[in-house]
């Protein structure tokens, strides 16, 4: 256990995907290993949610709690399998020199980032469960904190792929008087700025999968007056479902000052 503490810390810190251990397009990341922690750090992300049920939902509390504790690995195992293919394809259009399992091992280090940096917030869900019975309120609040821990992961994944993208022009061997390899210069920069273009798409993609599978695996932190289920139906989507749950909020809110 041990060793495998040791390759989690040196992934938080840079020194898994340090410049130098990328110049051959090679990513030496354990991908068993990764998973096994990233299903760990997910349950216990998803075991800060379910205590709202847990304290507000009766008998079937219990349930809720084992339920998010389950799915929320699932979510990201999830979208791995969805995004995956979309990414290599990405990778190879940006002139990266990742092989599959290369780009397997990225994308799994990446969703360890996202779950450690959830994981760490979940002290900060539970106080706020503990603290607040604003249904709404905690709908928002698990969307902000994992939308924070989805932002550090795509950060790590952006640089990583930065590093492994197309020389940039420090990289081009030229003379400081010569002018002959602007030209050359000119070319690298636009194909780093149409890199740079092609991964955000990927990004947004990503994200939008993210989302909607959320969506699909719900509920995650359970109603206080609904019984627990695995899943609800089909209906819907999580963007409109973010913007009733702020208007329920809203309404909350004014009927308390009104009163």
């Amino acid at each position: 256990m041990r060793a495998w503490f040791r390759q989690w810390d040196e992934l938080l810190r840079g020194r898994s995907t340090a410049p130098e251990l990328l110049a051959d397009g090679r990513i030496e990341l354990p991908i068993r290993r990764f998973l096994a922690l990233a299903i760990l750090l997910g349950a216990a992300y998803g075991f800060f949610m379910g205590w709202f049920a847990y304290l507000r939902g009766g008998p079937h509390g219990a349930w809720q709690v084992l339920g998010s504790m389950v799915k929320l690995p699932a979510l990201f195992l999830l979208t791995l399998l969805v995004t995956f293919p979309s990414l290599y394809v990405f990778n190879a259009l940006m002139g990266c020199r990742l092989s599959f399992s290369a780009t397997l091992r990225l994308l799994v280090g990446a969703i360890l980032v996202n779950v450690t940096v959830a994981a760490s917030l979940g002290p900060i869900l539970g106080f706020f469960t503990l603290s607040t019975t604003s249904y709404p309120f905690m709908i928002l609040l698990n969307v902000a904190l994992l939308a924070v821990a989805g932002a550090v992961a795509l950060g790590f994944l952006l640089h990583t792929l930065r590093g492994l993208s197309l020389p940039r022009w420090r990289d081009v061997p030229r003379s400081p008087s010569s002018a002959a390899d602007e030209p050359e210069l000119e070319l690298n920069h636009a194909q780093n700025n149409q890199a740079r273009s092609i991964f955000r798409i990927w990004i947004l993609i990503y994200g939008l999968v993210g989302a909607q599978m959320g969506w699909l695996l719900r509920p995650f932190i359970g109603s206080p007056n609904m019984p627990f289920t695995w899943f609800r139906e089909r209906q819907g989507n999580f963007f409109a479902a973010v913007v009733k749950a702020l208007q329920n909020l809203l309404q909350i809110e004014g009927a308390s000052r009104g009163g």
